[in-house]
Parts: structure tokens; C-alpha cells; sequence
């Protein structure tokens, strides 16, 4: 439903913009317009689409891995040159994902339905091998992606669609590289690995990132996880070795946290020890929508409701409450009933409650490898080598277990990493956001999507954020 939600919201927000004439260029790229399938996909509600089908298109011309390194385009009946493009990547766990069809249950399938242009791009991930090299470590599944955006752009006359309105879409770590290709547009960080790939050698940057539930700024994400969650019931029962851990990890996020320099709404900075303060506004926020929409929200979960508005602003605008001087707006003026306003929430036991529904990662939760002896994460992979080897990825971690950080490992952090970038003059950054985080995922912690959200509100880019209510991790 979300996702019809913005694509429908894009739709009707589209601006026609006209495409620059390019010389052609001798790269070794092949894209054949007269090569295609004619195929057709039915809704649910019954809707037919007809639509042409471009697939196995390589997208680099230095092919290291053939099972993941092409994409397929799926151009619906009617599209023209300015018809938006929607590239869903289904990348999860940094892991390798293969290009797809569209499908009619998901955000493909209704993309083709309004009308948009539709790219599904392989993806390399920690995961993808050939013979004994493993192919797709840091950061070349960022690279393969961005490759894909400039494939489009090298055969913008060929190809239907309008390349200066770029969607791109992803969940966890897809959520993640949408973030990635929002914040790096064009970046010369990446340029000499482009140009080693043989990707074409255009702009990347897009027009809207839409990012849910992004494991992101994994450097930090152990700080914050600890921070939110380390004075859990479930953290409190930790061994000793383990509470040490948490506590020493949530204490190095108040100087993390102070170093963004990010300010709320109001001009006030975002700091460790008001942070709690502002996630509870963001979850009242949450929970008074889903109310409003009829949900019903037991208090037993750290929640205060009142028939009276009090500090709390209804969502739906106040609709049948007394206006100044007796007045009403809408409707007569009558009473809520008791319970319709969400006037607080004991974040202790609401914390409680998100992991009663789902037990917390280990301590650490991402850059876990030999630190107490625990086992390697997905992200101990993911910047790992091409002999399919597992490494810490931040200073903290490697003193914990002994080992020290590379600087290509640093470098290769540095690169999966939106935070640094956005408000910089390193990249060309998205101009539209649509970021979502359920409000009881615990898969990285709120602080991680909601910096993101702050630091892209702080740069003037236009973001839609919010914690939906009680949504576990996904898309």
C-alpha cells in the first residue's frame, strides 16, 4: 500500500524535462530496440497491462559476473521519451539479487500500471561467486547499480523514458543502496571503478530515492543500536561480558550523534540526551495515525490516551473540535470519545514491546566478528575480500578482536556510507526522499533512518518520513 502510495504521489508530481543530445560513444555497449518480447501482466483488480520486454541487457562491458551483471526493461503500452522510470532493486542482506520480471503484487507491477518505465537490475552481493572469487563485495553492488543508471542514460533515444526522473526503490539493504545512489549522484569517489567496469561513462545521479527500512551508516549502527536498546529487559539480562559491551558502545554515540550537528524542525540541536524525547514524538505521531484510522492500540504497551487533546495535535486536523470562540470546523462541536488522543508513551516499556516481538541481534549487532567470540555477521562479508574472507569494518571492533582495519576496508566503509555525502559538494544529491522504518523493526535502530531523514532535511532536499505504525522490517 505504501509503495502504491508514492508512486502514485510521483505520478501526479512529474515535470517534463528534455534530454541533452549526446555524441555517440564506442564503449562496447549494445542495446537493439527491435529485440524484445511482447508480454502482459494482470492486476489484481483485473487490470491488463501490455507491455515490451528488453531483457539480459549487460549493462558494463567488462563482465565479471554474468549471472547478475545485466538488467530488464519493461516498457508499458503508451510510455514515451518523459515517462518516469522506476528501477527496483531487490537487494536484501547485501546479498546478490537477480533480475526479475514484474510482478502484479508488488511496486513493479503497479509502476508499469501508472505508466512508468520499469528497470530491474542484477545486483552483485556478498554472495555472488565465480569458480572460487567471490565477486560482489564492497562496493560492487553500489557499482553495478550505478553502472545500470548509466546504461540508461548512454541509450536514453533508444530506450522510452524519461532519464531525468529516476526512482529508484529498495528494502533493508536494498532500502540501503537506494539511499546509496540518492546521495553519491556522480561522485568522482567511484569514477576509476566505473571506468575499470567498463560501465558507460555518463551521470548517475537520480530524481527521488525511495528507502525502506535502510541498514545504513553501518559504522555507526552499533552505537545506536546499544544506545536505543541496551537498557532493555532483554539487554539487562545479558552475561556480563556482553552488558559491557552494550554499554560501552552506547556510550560512544553521544559523541557521534553531536558530531552531525543536526537540527530538529524547531532549530534545536538533536543531541544523545534529548533524542529519546524526539523518537517518542515521532512514535505518538505513528500511533495517533493508525487510531485515527481505526487501529486499536492497548496501553499495555506503554502507552497514554485522554478525550482531550492536551500537547497532542489530532492527526486528522481537529475535525469536530471546538475552534476559538465557541466556533467548529466541519461539524457541531462535540466531545471525543475517551481514548481517541495519544498523549504519551513510556518508552521504556515501549521498547519492551518491540522485543517481545522480535528477540534483538547479538552484541555487537553488525561488526560482530570475533568480538567476544561472536560469529561474523552479513556485514563482516559484505566488506570482506574476493577469497570470500570475513573482516571488521570499524576501529572499535578490530581492537576487540584483535586485528586492525585496512585502509581499503576503510576506504570500501567510506563508500557504502550515504552519510557521507549528503550536504556536501562530493556528489549531486537527490532532490525527493521517501523513507520508511516501521516502528517496530529492530533490525537497525531508529536513530540510523531518522539521522538519515534530518541530514537530508537539513540540506534542503524534500523528504517524507515516517515511522509506520507497528510494521516490522520490511517493504
Amino acid at each position: 500500500m505504501m509503495k502504491k502510495m508514492i508512486l502514485t504521489a510521483m505520478t501526479a508530481s512529474m515535470i517534463a524535462a528534455c534530454n541533452t543530445e549526446k555524441k555517440p560513444a564506442d564503449d562496447g555497449l549494445v542495446f537493439d530496440a527491435s529485440v524484445k518480447t511482447q508480454a502482459e501482466l494482470t492486476m489484481p483488480d483485473g487490470a491488463v497491462i501490455k507491455y515490451d520486454a528488453y531483457e539480459k541487457l549487460y549493462y558494463v562491458k567488462n563482465v565479471e559476473d554474468s549471472t547478475y551483471q545485466y538488467m530488464n526493461i519493461y516498457v508499458p503500452e503508451g510510455a514515451t521519451e518523459q515517462s518516469p522510470i522506476f528501477l527496483r532493486e531487490y537487494v536484501g542482506g547485501y546479498m546478490a539479487a537477480e533480475a526479475r520480471q514484474p510482478q502484479a503484487e508488488d511496486a513493479t507491477g503497479r509502476a508499469l500500471q501508472e505508466g512508468y518505465v520499469v528497470v530491474i537490475p542484477g545486483v552483485r552481493g556478498r554472495n555472488s561467486v565465480q569458480g572460487d572469487v567471490y565477486t560482489g563485495r564492497a562496493p560492487k553492488g553500489l557499482l553495478d547499480l550505478k553502472a545500470a543508471i548509466r546504461y540508461l542514460r548512454r541509450f536514453d533515444k533508444e530506450i522510452p523514458g524519461n532519464t531525468e526522473r529516476i526512482i529508484t526503490d529498495g528494502t533493508s539493504a536494498g532500502g540501503a543502496m537506494s539511499a546509496l545512489l540518492g546521495a553519491t549522484g556522480n561522485s568522482k569517489e567511484y569514477g576509476e571503478l566505473l571506468k575499470a567496469m567498463g560501465a558507460a561513462d555518463e551521470r548517475d545521479d537520480i530524481f527521488c530515492a525511495v528507502c525502506f527500512c535502510p541498514i545504513t551508516d553501518l559504522e555507526h549502527a552499533d552505537m545506536a543500536y546499544e544506545w536505543l536498546y541496551g537498557e532493555t529487559d532483554s539487554r539487562r539480562a545479558d552475561a556480563k561480558s556482553k552488558r559491557a559491551l552494550t554499554k560501552e558502545l552506547a556510550a560512544k554515540f553521544h559523541a557521534y550523534q553531536a558530531s552531525l550537528g543536526l537540527k530538529k524542525a524547531d532549530g534545536t540541536l538533536l543531541t544523545a540526551d534529548n533524542y529519546l524525547d524526539y523518537i517518542k514524538t515521532l512514535i505518538i505521531q505513528s500511533a495517533q495515525e493508525a487510531k485515527d484510522a481505526g487501529a486499536d492500540i492497548p496501553d499495555s504497551i506503554g502507552f497514554t490516551f485522554s478525550n482531550e487533546a492536551g500537547g497532542q495535535a489530532p492527526i486528522n486536523g481537529g475535525v469536530g473540535m471546538p475552534v476559538g470562540g465557541g466556533h467548529t470546523m466541519g461539524m457541531a462541536a462535540s466531545r471525543k470519545s475517551v481514548g481517541e488522543y495519544v498523549t504519551d508513551v513510556d518508552m521504556k516499556k515501549y521498547l519492551n514491546y518491540i522485543v517481545s516481538t522480535q528477540p534483538l541481534k547479538s552484541v555487537p549487532a553488525f561488526d560482530s566478528y570475533n568480538v567476544d567470540g561472536a560469529a561474523a555477521s552479513g556485514e563482516n562479508g559484505e566488506f570482506g575480500d574476493a577469497q570470500g574472507s570475513n573482516v571488521n569494518f570499524t576501529e572499535w571492533a578490530a581492537a576487540k578482536a584483535g586485528t586492525a582495519i585496512t585502509d581499503d576496508i576503510r576506504q570500501n566503509a567510506y563508500l557504502l556510507n550515504p552519510m557521507n555525502f549528503i550536504g556536501t559538494d562530493k556528489a549531486k544529491v537527490a532532490p525527493h526522499w521517501y523513507i520508511r522504518h516501521g516502528a517496530r523493526d529492530r533490525d537497525t535502530a531508529f536513530p540510523i533512518p531518522v539521522n538519515l531523514a534530518l541530514k537530508l532535511q537539513n540540506s534542503g532536499k524534500d523528504v517524507n518520513f515516517k515511522l509506520p505504525w507497528n510494521r516490522p522490517h520490511s517493504g
